[in-house]
């Protein structure tokens, strides 16, 4: 019997090409709150992937202040979000072929309540079963339990699911080694191929990529 695919998505450089509103947020969140920002632009994307909390504690603001800056971005994002953001290249066909190939979801560590509006302004939410955000989760990628939730929510079998997680940084992959699932590094977004291939053995260009490296797969089953 073959089994049937469920495949996981992350957002940010595998889905959409949100780094100008990042950007933009954090030195709006820099600005407002007075803070003395030492680092340069690619700090703060070589960062993006894990949770504000963490980015805003790397980039030098002190841990009592952290969740200051996080409600900041939050309130400035909600704003600029849909119109600082796009859907990157094919990503629309690549969700499409994957409904069709598939069971389809989304685990990213932006919260679940910037993405549903995200998704449903690019008119994709409906292709997605679940939706796991920051707030859905105690431990965000690299931990598994993003991946491990939204499979429990969608009646995972070992026995039944072949299970990829397709996402663009080092995040997206050490989750799945360590939740035993499938992944597929993207080159369209935040993170390097040589790091990538040190936790994957499939490298695509792209979600469309992935997606049809998956779809051959299939037939090939």
């Amino acid at each position: 019997m073959s089994k049937n695919k469920i495949i996981l998505f992350d957002l940010d450089g595998t889905l959409i090409e949100s780094t100008d509103a990042i950007i933009s947020t954090f030195l709006h969140t820099f600005k407002e709150l007075d803070f003395d920002f030492k680092y340069s632009i690619d700090d703060i994307k070589s960062l993006i992937g894990y949770p504000l909390d963490i980015m805003y504690k790397e980039l030098g603001v002190e841990d009592e202040k952290v969740w200051e800056f996080v409600n900041s971005y939050k309130n400035r994002y909600r704003v600029i979000s849909k119109e600082q953001t796009t859907l990157l290249e094919n990503a629309l066909e690549a969700v499409q072929l994957a409904s069709q190939i598939g069971r389809v979801s989304v685990v990213t560590t932006k919260t679940r309540m910037y993405t549903m509006p995200l998704l449903e302004h690019f008119g994709i939410a409906h292709f997605f079963e679940i939706v796991t955000g920051r707030e859905n989760v105690e431990n965000p990628k690299p931990h598994p339990e993003p991946i491990l939730i939204t499979l429990e929510q969608m009646n995972y079998n070992k026995d039944l699911h072949d299970v990829w997680m397709i996402g663009d940084t080092k995040l997206d992959l050490i989750a799945a080694n360590a939740a035993n699932v499938n992944s597929i590094g993207l080159l369209c977004g935040y993170g390097e191929e040589l790091e990538l291939r040190e936790y994957t053995n499939f490298i695509q260009k792209d979600a469309f990529s992935a997606i049809n490296f998956l779809k051959n797969l299939k037939n090939q089953n």
